[in-house]
């Protein structure tokens, strides 16, 4: 059966031709929260991508890692972040590490496909040397930073600048807002593509991760908001939403709008403390609780069969590379941990997925949660989920409020155990009432872990220093 499957996939991707494959366009949002967006909180002014959304498939159990570098080795490579090393806290600016290099990304296989492959955004996966690097691992461009985070303005990590096209630093984009500068540069890609050749476009935007950044005028936009921060945060959705607009309006123009499957995802859930917000769900980013977990997504365009606007299947990170590929007619690698939802998404049948790891992170103080399994409709959490802990809603106080942290603890306990069908903002812990399930899901987590590879998270390089590369971080140092 199996193999009479996989011939049936070969003959179809080998029967589609350049014109037909779909283009692709992955927008990931940081940081955005699950309440974040207009289709889910009336107070957001997001038009343009509420329009997608609704106009679309809401996936309302896909799951990404609890913070970015986790999510976006997720995204390219389709294996869980424990076993390519990247559990444990994200990646550093001066540390000498990225995605293991036998790990085939995305648009390296799209590239296979005919596609044209461009980035434009963050990629925070690595960049020591440049084989580590977005056009050294399936991209034709690249336009964007590498770290984790800058300035929206003048684009420095610390006092140094972190923008490049392709190769060489981009230095002349000072004092313009970055979420402008990326739609820009996507719009002029989609005019001057050839529309012969099928096009993919990785589209990590930097909105709306600190420094909570924003021209006045989207600030405005929120005068109901009376916490400084929150209203500011609200701008850069909207900044963010305006963006999105401009690329999808550029798709309009050059008619490749019809043809095109555009998948949005944040990344993690929203950081509480830096204004976001995950209503109802319980915590946030750096927690394996669903607020750390469950990503706002959605899917829009051609080959969904519109009959209803909800998807509720369950779905992982690492499954939107082998999802993307069929929906391109390519044949999935059957060695990653993902698997494809393609067929069951756009035709509404039921997830494939029956269960899927949040984090195992066995560092001495893990960063993003020590441990988490769903298997069906429970859900098992060993020791630390991470913090902060509690349900919040929007913040709109004067004063700066605070949070209820949870107290690190060493090791697989206190255990928590949820029906997270039944119970998704996570208010009803089973775990002294069902003991049987607790112990099937932990011998499930137990096999999971047995094929676990050590966090790659080595200390601080002072070959780094970006002093020797012209005041600016660059690959070529490990």
């Amino acid at each position: 059966m199996e193999i009479r499957l996989f011939f049936a996939l070969f003959v179809i991707s080998l029967s589609l031709t350049s014109a037909q494959r779909p283009n692709i366009v992955f927008i990931v949002a940081d940081d955005l929260g699950w309440n974040d967006l207009g289709f889910r909180n009336p107070d957001m002014k997001t038009p343009n991508i509420d329009q997608l959304a609704t106009e679309g498939i809401i996936f309302e159990n896909a799951y990404v890692q609890p913070l970015c570098s986790p999510s976006r080795a997720a995204f390219m490579s389709g294996m869980y972040p424990f076993h390519t090393g990247m559990q444990h806290s994200t990646i550093y600016p001066y540390q000498a590490v990225c995605v293991p290099l036998n790990y085939t990304f995305m648009p390296q296989e799209l590239k296979k496909l005919g596609y044209a492959t461009h980035m434009i955004g963050k990629w925070h996966l690595g960049f020591c040397k440049w084989e580590c690097t977005p056009t050294y691992r399936g991209f034709d461009t690249f336009f964007g930073y590498y770290t984790a985070f800058e300035d929206h303005f003048n684009h420095s990590t610390g006092q140094y600048l972190d923008y490049r096209d392709n190769r060489l630093p981009a230095r002349n984009y000072s004092g313009e807002y970055s979420a402008f500068t990326f739609a820009q540069r996507a719009v002029d890609i989609i005019h001057r593509h050839n529309v012969s050749q099928p096009l993919f476009m990785y589209l990590p935007y930097q909105n709306v991760h600190a420094p909570i950044q924003v021209p006045k005028r989207y600030e405005d936009m929120y005068p109901n908001v009376n916490n400084n921060g929150r209203r500011t945060y609200c701008g850069m959705v909207s900044a963010l939403d305006e963006a999105v607009g401009n690329v999808t309006q550029a798709l309009r123009d050059r008619g490749l709008f019809d043809n095109t499957l555009i998948l949005f995802t944040s990344d993690n859930g929203g950081p509480i403390e830096g204004y976001a917000n995950n209503w109802p769900l319980r915590g946030g980013k750096h927690t394996i609780w669903e607020g750390g977990t469950r990503g706002i997504s959605f899917m829009h365009g051609v080959g969904l069969q519109k009959t209803r606007t909800t998807y509720d299947g369950m779905i992982h990170a690492v499954d939107w590379k082998p999802t993307l590929i069929s929906a391109a007619g390519g044949i999935p690698e059957s060695t990653i941990d993902g698997m494809s939802h393609w067929d069951s998404i756009r035709n509404g049948l039921p997830s494939s997925r029956t269960e899927f790891i949040y984090n195992i992170d066995d560092f001495e103080v893990p960063i993003e949660g020590h441990a988490g399994i769903r298997v069906g409709d429970y859900k098992l959490i060993l020791g630390y989920p991470g913090g902060p802990d509690g349900w919040h809603r929007p913040m709109n106080s004067t004063h700066y409020e605070t949070y209820e942290q949870t107290v690190y603890l060493k090791g697989d306990s206190p255990v928590h155990l949820f029906n997270i069908r039944v119970d998704p903002t996570e208010h009803n812990d089973l775990a002294q009432k069902m003991p049987d399930m607790v112990a099937k899901l932990r011998a499930r987590f137990e096999e999971y872990k047995k094929t676990m590879v050590p966090a790659n998270f080595p200390d601080p390089d002072p070959a780094s220093d970006p002093r020797k590369f012209g005041d600016v971080w660059s690959p070529g140092w490990c």
